[in-house]
């Protein structure tokens, strides 16, 4: 195991922890010692725990004091099970590399999938999980197995202290028969420029208007910041994705997206677009979505109002309520304008 370089933090949206808890297993594996040393001598207090996925004495007498100090508080674990979720229809299966991030959008869904302490989750035992990978991929030949690493995370703010994406990044560099994908909103992204890829990784970063940005994407970096880190990420040589979501309709909504494809289209010279892929989702949400939010952000405004939009019934048992067939059909025809405009070699995946 490579044992990370950990610098000190150079801007405001690099992860520090305000407290951390440790598994007594964790500290079996160099990584687990090494983060424990770390984190010792930089003066953040260390509290060994029973169990990364019980943790208590996280503080907050309120749901929103919860939630804020669980976005501060790093869980260093080793992770047991060995059968991966499934992450269909996007990946065959997660890589449980890490859980949480320290983002505090009000609109995320792990507000409902996490609890309302959705404190972040990393595992030492990296190894162990590329290797069920790695017999994932030999029990799917001759077929390709695809791998998604942020399906309950963002993985990119963690990486200075475990160097888990690059491990991966690297791993699935040498595998003739998978791939590996993972989407950020963050852009402390220089330790990965130079991993060995081989192409293998689809490195994606979440993007947004910056009305958007600015008002529901709280602690995170700008939509300019973003779309430079996504042009070093090109020029590194990655397949390169953009996650839009999600699209919201307001006064001015038009005009800034198309700022943000602009801005795009300013960036990503013509040589960095050969394999780029677009995401696009429109905001909806849960009615325990909402819930949640109102009770973690009381003065938020996100448009929740349910008299305004369209249920309709999810897969898994429950519905959403998402923008009317109107309000639908008015965003599908401008984002599929904008992308014909700037991108018209781009591959969308899908526009919901």
């Amino acid at each position: 195991m490579t044992t990370t370089v950990l610098e000190p933090p150079a801007t405001k949206h690099i992860f520090v922890p305000k407290r951390v808890f440790i598994e007594p297993a964790a500290l079996e594996y160099e990584l687990g010692r090494h983060l424990r040393d770390y984190f010792q001598t930089a003066g953040i207090p260390i509290t060994v725990t029973g169990s990364h996925n019980r943790i208590t004495g996280i503080p907050g007498k309120t749901a929103q004091e919860g939630f804020l100090e669980a976005k501060r508080t790093l869980v260093i674990g080793v992770r047991k099970g060995r059968e991966f979720q499934t992450c269909k229809p996007s990946a065959h299966y997660q890589l449980p590399l890490v859980t949480s991030c320290p983002g505090k959008c009000e609109y995320c869904y792990l507000l409902t999938n996490l609890g309302k302490k959705p404190y972040l989750r990393i595992y030492v035992n990296i190894d162990e999980i590329l290797d069920r990978a790695k017999a994932y991929i030999k029990e799917h030949l001759p077929r390709e197995t695809v791998f998604e690493g942020a399906a309950t995370s963002d993985p990119v703010p963690v990486e200075r202290y475990t160097g888990a994406l690059k491990q991966a990044i690297e791993f699935f560099g040498q595998q003739e028969h998978a791939r590996f994908r993972f989407v950020t909103k963050f852009t402390d992204i220089d330790t990965l420029l130079a991993a060995k890829h081989n192409g293998r990784t689809r490195f994606r970063f979440s993007i947004n208007a910056a009305t958007v940005i600015k008002k529901f994407e709280h602690a995170t970096p700008s939509m300019t910041e973003r779309v430079a880190a996504a042009g070093k990420v090109a020029t590194a040589g990655y397949p390169l994705g953009f996650l839009i979501a999600p699209i919201m309709i307001y006064d001015g909504w038009r005009q800034d997206y198309s700022e943000l494809f602009a801005e795009l289209d300013r960036v990503l010279k013509p040589d960095l677009r050969k394999d780029l892929t677009f995401e696009l989702i429109t905001h909806r949400f849960t009615r325990r979505a909402k819930q949640n939010i109102e009770e973690i952000f009381p003065n938020s405004q996100l448009d929740m109002n349910e008299e305004q939009r369209q249920f309709k019934y999810g897969q898994f048992g429950y519905g959403k309520y998402i923008y009317p067939k109107e309000s639908m059909l008015e965003v599908r025809a401008h984002m599929e304008g904008l992308l014909q405009k700037y991108f018209p070699e781009a591959k969308v995946e899908y526009l919901v």
